[in-house]
């Protein structure tokens, strides 16, 4: 039986988000749940230079006068940061889409991607895109996918002992994403499995794996701390109806 309890809740008053800690089947997660519209992918920068630490990317924000409430770290990604599949960036296609085959989880098909498109936020299987979604606005691809139309991957093995530090997003029915991420303390990490029947659980049919160790979530003044060196960032914002977000120039 999974077990789900709310924890913690912290408040993002300006943009009515909440990233709250949940336990689900023994393992602490911090979650948030947000509308699509609130959303951002984010790569680089006005100059075309990759973001690659949260510091960095508030600057950039701040210089767009967007607000982020919450950030996570997006797909798997390349030495330098590059990510391994698509990325668009406000209706900009910065990198294809991936169909290669190859090692590792990014490749553990099927693989998926997550996109905010005219019809709103969806994650479907690589194989499935574009999928009728229309025009992206912002889409990240990563792998493996963990749940579509409400099955979980079917290499995902129950009890695997694999247990690592997790980051993920998913989509509900209702259209709201939810961003999930296990809690550094918690007492457990989840298998894939696991991880996949979390998002189930927070009412999503549709999720995606996006990294492991590195992964971090962060909101308000968090943003402003040196971390790791990641690749690209999913981002809240408090004001995404007010200030358009400048795309980076087009690639050569």
């Amino acid at each position: 039986m999974i077990r789900f309890l709310v924890m913690v809740a912290f408040v993002c008053s300006a943009c009515g988000a909440e990233v709250e800690k949940r336990d689900i089947d023994g393992v602490t997660y911090r979650t948030a749940t947000v509308s699509a519209d609130s959303i951002r992918v984010i790569w680089q920068d006005g100059n075309k230079v990759p973001l690659r630490t949260f510091p960095e990317l508030s600057r950039y924000l701040k210089s767009e006068q967007l607000v982020a409430t919450i950030a996570m770290n997006g797909g798997i990604f390349e030495p330098g940061g590059i990510p391994s599949g698509l990325l668009v960036q406000n209706g900009r296609e910065l990198r294809p889409v991936n169909r290669n085959k190859g090692e590792g989880n990014f490749y553990l098909e099927p693989n998926g991607i997550f996109l905010i498109g005219d019809k709103g936020a969806a994650v479907i299987a690589t194989a499935e895109y574009p999928g009728g979604h229309g025009p992206q606005r912002h889409a990240v691809q990563s792998g493996p996918l963990l749940l579509r139309n409400d099955r979980i991957h079917p290499s995902f093995n129950p009890s695997s002992e694999n247990r690592l530090h997790r980051n993920g997003i998913g989509v509900r029915p209702d259209g709201k994403v939810v961003l999930v991420i296990t809690d550094f303390h918690s007492t457990k990490f989840p298998n894939l499995h696991e991880f996949a029947r979390a998002f189930r659980t927070l009412g999503c049919r549709d999720a995606l794996f996006l990294d492991g160790d590195l992964s971090q979530m962060r909101t308000g003044n968090e943003l402003e701390k040196p971390g790791n060196r990641l690749g690209s960032f999913i981002v809240v914002v408090s004001n995404s109806g007010k200030t358009p977000l400048s795309p980076p120039p087009a690639r050569p």
